[in-house]
């Protein structure tokens, strides 16, 4: 066989197509093993995230009952821009709830507060002293209500005999 051109041209193409699969073979082999580091470095940090404090259902109910106390004096000493800021609170922490403790049952009946929520919100916005009392107890029942619903029903939430710290000036200045 005489080498003409086209017959040196097809041994170098087989040596490159030769070449070119052993070189992505490699390619291949390097990132199945840099993907099983990267998957390692991944299970490795998912575990850490997993074991990472989370605060629990009763550390935010806790902290909603303080809120729902300063509430209350804010609201009946019409410092009405302290009442907005608790409720901001207490709705910060249903809506850490919902994220944080998707593995508790009793997440599902917090939708019990949402109209008593609204209506408390309207009461502040309105600034009437009336309308904020009679929305303040709706959310009180509705609290007990909530707890009866998840089986807490020991737990009983009422309106504050005095404020949580004596160390906070609920009036308007």
């Amino acid at each position: 066989m005489k080498n003409t051109p086209l017959t040196i041209f097809k041994k170098n193409v087989r040596y490159l197509l030769i070449v070119m699969l052993v070189i992505t073979f490699a390619a291949c082999t390097s990132a199945n093993s840099n993907t099983a580091a990267l998957q390692a470095k991944v299970n490795s940090m998912n575990l850490q995230i997993a074991q990472a404090y989370k605060p629990g259902l009763g550390e935010f109910m806790s902290g909603i009952q303080v809120h729902h106390a300063k509430l209350y004096f804010a609201g009946k000493n019409q410092n009405w821009k302290l009442a907005d800021f608790e409720m901001g609170e207490i709705k910060e922490a249903v809506d850490d709830i919902k994220k944080y403790c998707t593995d508790r049952p009793e997440v599902k009946s917090l939708s019990i507060l949402y109209p008593a929520l609204d209506s408390v919100n309207n009461a502040i916005k309105a600034k009437s002293l009336h309308s904020f009392e009679t929305s303040f107890l709706f959310l009180t029942n509705s609290c007990n209500s909530c707890h009866k619903n998840t089986n807490h029903e020991f737990n009983v939430i009422k309106a504050p005999d005095t404020p949580p710290f004596n160390n906070q000036d609920f009036k308007v200045k």
